[in-house]
């Protein structure tokens, strides 16, 4: 279902505005957590954080995906609707969040900078290119499909679209989670997964870890299959008109 021209541009400046400023709140809080735990600046290793501030931090993050549907859920008419207004909300305000945080701390020094992206479940950790390459991703997601239904075009995904899809998804989910996953793993913390942080042993490991070889090949695989999902999609779509 398409929807005019002045409509759309108007949605999509609104969700452009809401991702930008969605940005700026989450930098501004992690200007504030830095002050407080890295007054020098942000480096690995990590510092101690009490379970009270870890624990707000794992509500946050949660709260922030919340708005995210919240606003995918309202704002679209169909599950395709709001499945890309998510995305190009998330990929807006995750590039937008790095832009901020340049403006505010003049950091990241460069993309291939490492960063903690997220904790649930365990800590996601790459350098800050990955997390801009995925948002550019939900982007042009986003943009097919409201290329398709606005060109009149029935948005149709099929099984092995979906599978080949979340394949890829979980391929950079793995990326992201490797490093603490493998600790975790091996130093046999796995039956302790929801008493990390109170863990003397673990803190003790994550007070020394730092990153240095992020899994770019697992990496590449996960977005040429999500971008081969991409295009196999459009394909397919493009042979059903409304």
């Amino acid at each position: 279902m398409c929807v005019g021209k002045d409509s759309l541009r108007l949605r999509i400046f609104s969700l452009t505005v809401f991702g930008i400023a969605m940005g700026f709140l989450e930098a501004a809080v992690v200007v504030y957590l830095r002050d407080l735990f890295y007054p020098e600046g942000f480096a690995f290793p990590l510092k101690p954080m009490s379970l009270h501030a870890l624990s707000t931090e794992y509500l946050r993050e949660i709260a922030t995906i919340v708005m995210l549907l919240c606003v995918s859920i309202f704002g679209g008419r169909n599950a395709c609707e709001r499945f890309s207004i998510f995305l190009y909300s998330f990929g807006i305000w995750d590039i937008f969040y790095y832009v901020w945080l340049k403006v505010l701390l003049d950091w990241p020094a460069s993309l291939f900078t490492y960063d903690i992206l997220f904790l649930i479940p365990v800590a996601w950790i790459a350098p800050v290119l990955a997390p801009v390459i995925c948002s550019i991703t939900m982007i042009g997601i986003a943009g097919c499909i409201i290329s398709l239904t606005q060109n009149g075009y029935a948005v149709v995904i099929r099984p092995h679209q979906r599978i080949v899809f979340i394949a890829g998804v979980l391929l950079i989910f793995i990326t992201f989670i490797w490093d603490f996953s493998r600790i975790i793993l091996h130093g046999g913390f796995i039956g302790k997964l929801w008493t990390l942080s109170a863990d003397p042993d673990f803190q003790r490991i994550v007070a020394e870890y730092v990153p240095n070889a992020f899994q770019w090949p697992l990496f590449a695989a996960g977005e040429g299959l999500i971008v081969f999902s991409l295009v196999s999609f459009c394909r397919s779509s493009e042979k059903v008109r409304t």
